[in-house]
């Protein structure tokens, strides 16, 4: 049985769970109008929620993203994510293959294989991550075919986070930069990265470009992406004035720029 059309309690929820996990992007969503704002926050709720439970190494993880995986194959939603995007699929044409390669994201990271290469985080940073911003798009709507720009908004922010998290994840025992990078460019103890993040933070400049060239392809939420863009690549920008990792911990924009950023960002194009 699907989710009723307007499920109060479970929008209040995914609302709660965005402003407190995705912070950035909920400054975002506040540019978006209502209905809209409202199925991107159950979106961003399946995504978060399929994260959550693969970082926590949760033993309900494989079956909720089998639940999702077997949604998007044609069977009956069994899962809350599933019931969720099967109501959301009603109005918006969710793109399945899009959901099923950010579903073999979240089992990569299960799996917890290092990545090699720079093409192998750009195939990890697609499925986790690119994949939503092609999603986003479809609930959005665009003028022509946008999945490129779309992803490469995703992959951009994704190589973002990885950047600001260095160090987090570095106590979790993770890693999410190419091997090959890191034998090439230096390690990543703090005062020794330079070289490293000038090189990855051209890499997400690059991707940023690609990705904000696709905003006025996009029928709806045109200032919310390119505000969170925005907001997003200013991490970069504080990496930067930090001295590019001389000292451990997570580059954070101050919010007062954060809001600034949007409301120049947002402004800067019709919605």
């Amino acid at each position: 049985m699907l989710l009723p059309r307007r499920d109060h309690a479970l929008i209040g929820e995914a609302r709660a769970t965005t402003r407190r996990v995705g912070r950035t992007f909920a400054i975002a969503c506040r540019l978006l109008p209502r209905p809209l704002r409202d199925d991107v926050y159950l979106l961003y709720l399946v995504f978060r929620t399929l994260d959550d439970l693969v970082d926590t190494r949760s033993s309900q993880a494989p079956a909720r993203i089998v639940a999702v995986e077997d949604w998007c194959r044609g069977a009956t939603p069994a899962s809350r994510e599933a019931r969720i995007l099967a109501e959301l699929h009603e109005r918006r044409d969710l793109p399945r293959e899009a959901l099923i390669e950010f579903c073999r994201g979240m089992r990569d990271d299960l799996g917890g294989s290092p990545i090699e290469s720079e093409d192998e985080l750009d195939r990890y940073c697609y499925r986790v991550a690119g994949t939503v911003g092609v999603v986003m798009a479809a609930v959005l709507g665009t003028r022509r075919p946008a999945d490129r720009p779309a992803a490469a908004l995703g992959m951009a922010m994704q190589r973002t986070n990885i950047l600001r998290d260095i160090d987090e994840d570095l106590a979790n025992g993770r890693v999410y930069l190419a091997r090959t990078t890191l034998v090439r460019l230096g390690g990543l103890a703090p005062g020794e990265r330079e070289a490293l993040l000038r090189d990855q933070i051209a890499r997400a400049d690059a991707l940023y470009d690609e990705g904000v060239a696709g905003i006025p392809d996009l029928v709806h939420g045109r200032r919310a992406i390119a505000a969170a863009a925005g907001m997003y690549r200013e991490i970069l920008r504080q990496i930067e004035r930090e001295g590019y990792g001389r000292r451990a911990g997570r580059a954070v924009v101050p919010r007062r720029r954060k809001l600034l950023i949007a409301a120049r960002r947002g402004g800067a194009t019709t919605p």
